[in-house]
């Protein structure tokens, strides 16, 4: 078996599934269009041929039968009428030449010879072959020489038939680009809504109208949203009905330990009381963020917000400052963006000694909001890692800090939530950059 990569052996096919089923389609019809073609022309030229041995035969026999009949002296001025676009007549012995080399001349005096009969003692000699010409000769009645010379050659094509051939190649092209269209454009649909695809019942819906096959597709994609949707709700309920189980008997063990006389032992089980009930808070702050709320999205503007919010945490005599700001306004969830702000001004302030905040607009006219440090950084190869659940870098996001793995992911949860985007960039000078981009 061969070793190439299939992708290696299809390099010369398009990228794209439009590209390709234009290039089968237009080449296919092409390829029949070129046969037909070709069918139609050999058809013409055969019975071209035909019609033209025919009319050679019987022209050639009655012109020759008058010429016989004429007087001598008469003859030549009758030479002129019967000249024909492929031949014409020489009184006299033509020119000398060699056996006819061709089928076709063969033919052609064979047929003038059976015509006339053996009185006009019919034979034929090839004069050259670039271009091909051959005369035919005659004995009349009177012994009289007479030559017909023959210069074969087709009619060339109708010069309208070229443009008919380029309108016809147009009108393939149009039928080819829309039926293209028509089948690739709900596939392109379809890749559009499951980019935009969240995890909550409020997400995009694909249009079901069009071919059967078109809305089967869309009907069994709004499906398998509704199910992914109706799946983390209940994933939402059960953590929210474990969260409220286990907090009583988490109180009940942090009250008993409490009562007990005061000892290192006493001290270690209450820490470990205090990070239990902070997994399970933060376990369901992560289900919770990934339906971003019941909370509806207002339009403010995102500046302010971001400078009032830089000022609540100025006012607690935390290290964080608004570097730039815009004034734009957009249409958020309010409440989950203060969340995830903070969450990543937290993280900035704990890793890295300080915040700085900025909201710029982009070069694609959208909003972002940057939250940047001067901490040691998380390589880039775990940029992905970290806005999993669950996934501490031990050597700063350990168990003694409180972190549990949860942070990044509930913010990047809460941003697609709201329909932005959360990414990671190394800071010039050294220090992480949390980048929200916004619509």
């Amino acid at each position: 078996m061969s070793d190439v990569p299939a992708t290696t052996k299809r390099r010369w096919l398009p990228r794209s599934m439009a590209s390709r089923l234009y290039l089968i389609i237009f080449a296919g019809l092409m390829l029949a269009q070129g046969l037909s073609f070709a069918l139609l022309y050999m058809e013409r030229m055969q019975s071209a041929t035909a019609v033209m041995f025919n009319t050679l035969e019987h022209d050639v026999g009655t012109s020759v039968a008058v010429i016989d009949r004429l007087p001598a002296a008469e003859r030549s001025r009758w030479l002129n009428r019967l000249e024909r676009d492929n031949y014409f007549y020489i009184l006299g012995s033509g020119e000398p030449g060699r056996q006819l080399a061709t089928k076709r001349s063969v033919y052609v005096t064979q047929l003038i010879a059976k015509e006339l009969g053996p009185d006009f003692q019919v034979y034929g000699n090839t004069i050259s072959m670039s271009p091909e010409r051959y005369q035919v000769h005659f004995t009349l009645h009177d012994g009289s020489p007479l030559t017909l010379q023959v210069t074969p050659h087709m009619k060339p094509l109708a010069s309208w038939l070229p443009f008919v051939f380029m309108l016809q190649v147009i009108l393939l092209l149009i039928c080819t680009w829309l039926a293209v269209r028509l089948a690739t454009s709900p596939l392109s649909t379809l890749a559009a809504a499951a980019d935009a695809m969240t995890p909550t019942a409020d997400g995009p819906r694909v249009s079901q109208e069009g071919p059967t096959e078109v809305a089967r597709a869309a009907k069994a994609f709004n499906t398998m949203q509704d199910r992914i949707a109706r799946h983390l709700k209940e994933r939402l309920h059960i953590l929210a009905a474990i969260s409220h189980d286990l907090q009583t008997p988490i109180t009940r063990m942090r009250l008993r330990v409490e009562a007990l006389d005061a000892s290192p032992e006493q001290q270690r089980i209450i820490d470990d009381l205090h990070e239990l009930e902070h997994l399970v808070r933060e376990g369901v702050a992560y289900a919770r963020s990934a339906h971003g709320g019941s909370e509806a999205p207002v339009r403010l503007d995102l500046g302010a917000f971001v400078e009032s919010l830089v000022f609540d945490y100025q006012d607690m005599g935390r290290p964080v400052t608004l570097t730039a700001s815009v004034t734009a306004t957009t249409t958020v969830r309010a409440q989950a963006l203060r969340r995830v702000l903070a969450n990543l001004i937290d993280n900035a302030i704990k890793y890295g000694g300080g915040a700085e905040v900025e909201v710029l607009r982009t070069m694609s006219d959208t909003l972002s909001v940057t939250v940047s440090d001067r901490g040691p950084g998380i390589p880039e190869d775990e940029w992905e890692q970290v806005l999993q659940p669950f996934y501490r870098r031990e050597s700063s996001r350990n168990r003694d800090t409180g972190g549990a793995g949860l942070g990044l992911a509930i913010a990047s949860q809460l941003i697609v939530s709201i329909g932005g985007e959360l990414r990671l960039a190394h800071r010039e000078g050294g220090g992480l950059q949390a980048i929200i981009t916004l619509p």
